[in-house]
């Protein structure tokens, strides 16, 4: 019979601080990398196929709509290039050490080391989601555009506002990473 006993081996992991402080700094910003591209991604894909469905039902009843409408794909799209933008940044911050080695030299700048790997997971996965919710909400009001300019033209414009205001969410997003990210440098050498 066999009883759970927890791991006392010098390899088990204390708890989630060992956890987090184990992992490299630079797989921190990498993910940070990746979720802000991803996310974003996932998000524009998400608002254009709410957008795009309801554009292509709408379209049957009032062709009309067709190319005007294509505006609000155009903005869901917005949020995926947002995500590329913040990746484009967070990348050129990422710089290896001079010196390679399997351990860090003594005097390293460890707090600096994991403020720059958190900050940019952080700043990352902050622009992602926020981009989520962004492309959702383009998503929806571009869909309602949409269906109400296929029943009364006049509403186009109307409409088009709030999905302005929608697909603001995403620059803010950015504007909020660029800020968290602009402290984030790795150190390159011996402080």
């Amino acid at each position: 019979m066999s009883s759970t006993i927890p791991c006392e081996s010098e390899y088990c992991n204390q708890g989630w601080a060992e956890v987090l402080t184990s992992m490299s700094p630079y797989g921190f910003a990498s993910f940070g990398v990746a979720f802000g591209l991803g996310l974003s991604i996932v998000g524009a894909a998400w608002g254009i196929w709410l957008t795009g469905s309801s554009l292509v039902g709408a379209a049957v009843k009032a062709p009309r709509i067709r190319s005007k409408n294509l505006i609000s794909v155009i903005f869901c799209e917005a949020t995926a290039i947002y995500g590329v933008i913040m990746a484009i940044i967070l990348t050129n911050k990422i710089k290896a050490p001079e010196t390679e080695s399997l351990y860090l030299p003594q005097g390293w700048d460890y707090p600096g080391f994991y403020y720059a790997g958190y900050g940019m997971f952080s700043a990352g996965l902050s622009v992602g989601l926020t981009n989520v919710a962004s492309g959702v909400s383009v998503g929806l009001a571009g869909s309602s555009c949409a269906i109400a300019d296929a029943q009364d033209a006049s509403l186009f414009v109307k409409i088009l506002i709030v999905e302005i205001f929608a697909s603001a969410l995403g620059i803010f997003g950015i504007i909020v990473g660029i800020i968290q990210s602009n402290a984030c440098t790795f150190p390159i050498a011996v402080a």
